[in-house]
């Protein structure tokens, strides 16, 4: 008896060991609608036309600017950011990008290869996925959060965490998440002219100082 019930305990953290590989394995459901190359670029370009007016000066007495970005902005943006967007077909009036084009572009030598982005904000929560390798097989991270700012720096709060299919509860992944903030602390400083940022009714809000 205490042979067969080994065995069956044997038995149940082989087919769980298989499951789980399975999940973290599996593609899980997008956390948004994938762009077109074209959409994307053009929604890059948007996030950038409005960022200059966070950089424009001031006039005495006008109120500090508040700029406003959607879901497909800021996921273009961050897409094209770590090479995920094609670069425009090359024209005589529009020079060559000359950002990374390829999807397996590396962001920095030492870092996580990412080999896309998406982000979806709903209410005052981001959502954001990204394909990455381990051990040579795709992975899909899933994460979600609230984004904001506290004495100038960026901060946030996980809601929820997978990788692959497989749920990961946020309290077993948060101390080791805000460690990993806390040394990249200074990554995480708000640009000069930038007072704040939160999440707001589904979009990425920032205000100018």
């Amino acid at each position: 008896m205490q042979w067969t019930g080994k065995r069956i305990v044997t038995i149940v953290m082989v087919v769980g060991s298989v499951i789980t590989t399975y999940q973290l394995l599996s593609k899980p459901q997008p956390v948004s609608v994938p762009q077109s190359a074209e959409t994307a670029r053009a929604n890059a370009q948007s996030f950038d036309q409005k960022l200059e007016q966070l950089q424009a000066p001031r006039t005495a007495g006008s109120p500090p600017a508040e700029v406003h970005f959607s879901s497909e902005e800021v996921s273009a943006e961050m897409a094209q950011s770590v090479g995920a967007v094609p670069a425009a077909p090359v024209t005589a009036a529009k020079p060559v990008n000359s950002a990374p084009t390829s999807p397996d572009a590396v962001v920095a030598p030492g870092d996580v290869q990412v080999k896309d982005y998406q982000v979806k904000l709903e209410g005052n929560v981001a959502h954001g996925q990204f394909l990455t390798q381990i051990a040579g097989k795709d992975i899909y991270v899933t994460l979600a959060g609230r984004l904001g700012s506290q004495d100038g720096y960026v901060t946030f709060d996980p809601t929820e965490f997978k990788v692959g299919d497989l749920s990961i509860p946020v309290s077993l992944v948060n101390s080791a998440l805000q460690k990993k903030l806390a040394e990249q602390r200074e990554q995480l400083k708000l640009p000069e002219g930038v007072a704040s940022l939160r999440i707001e009714n589904g979009e990425l809000v920032i205000t100018q100082k």
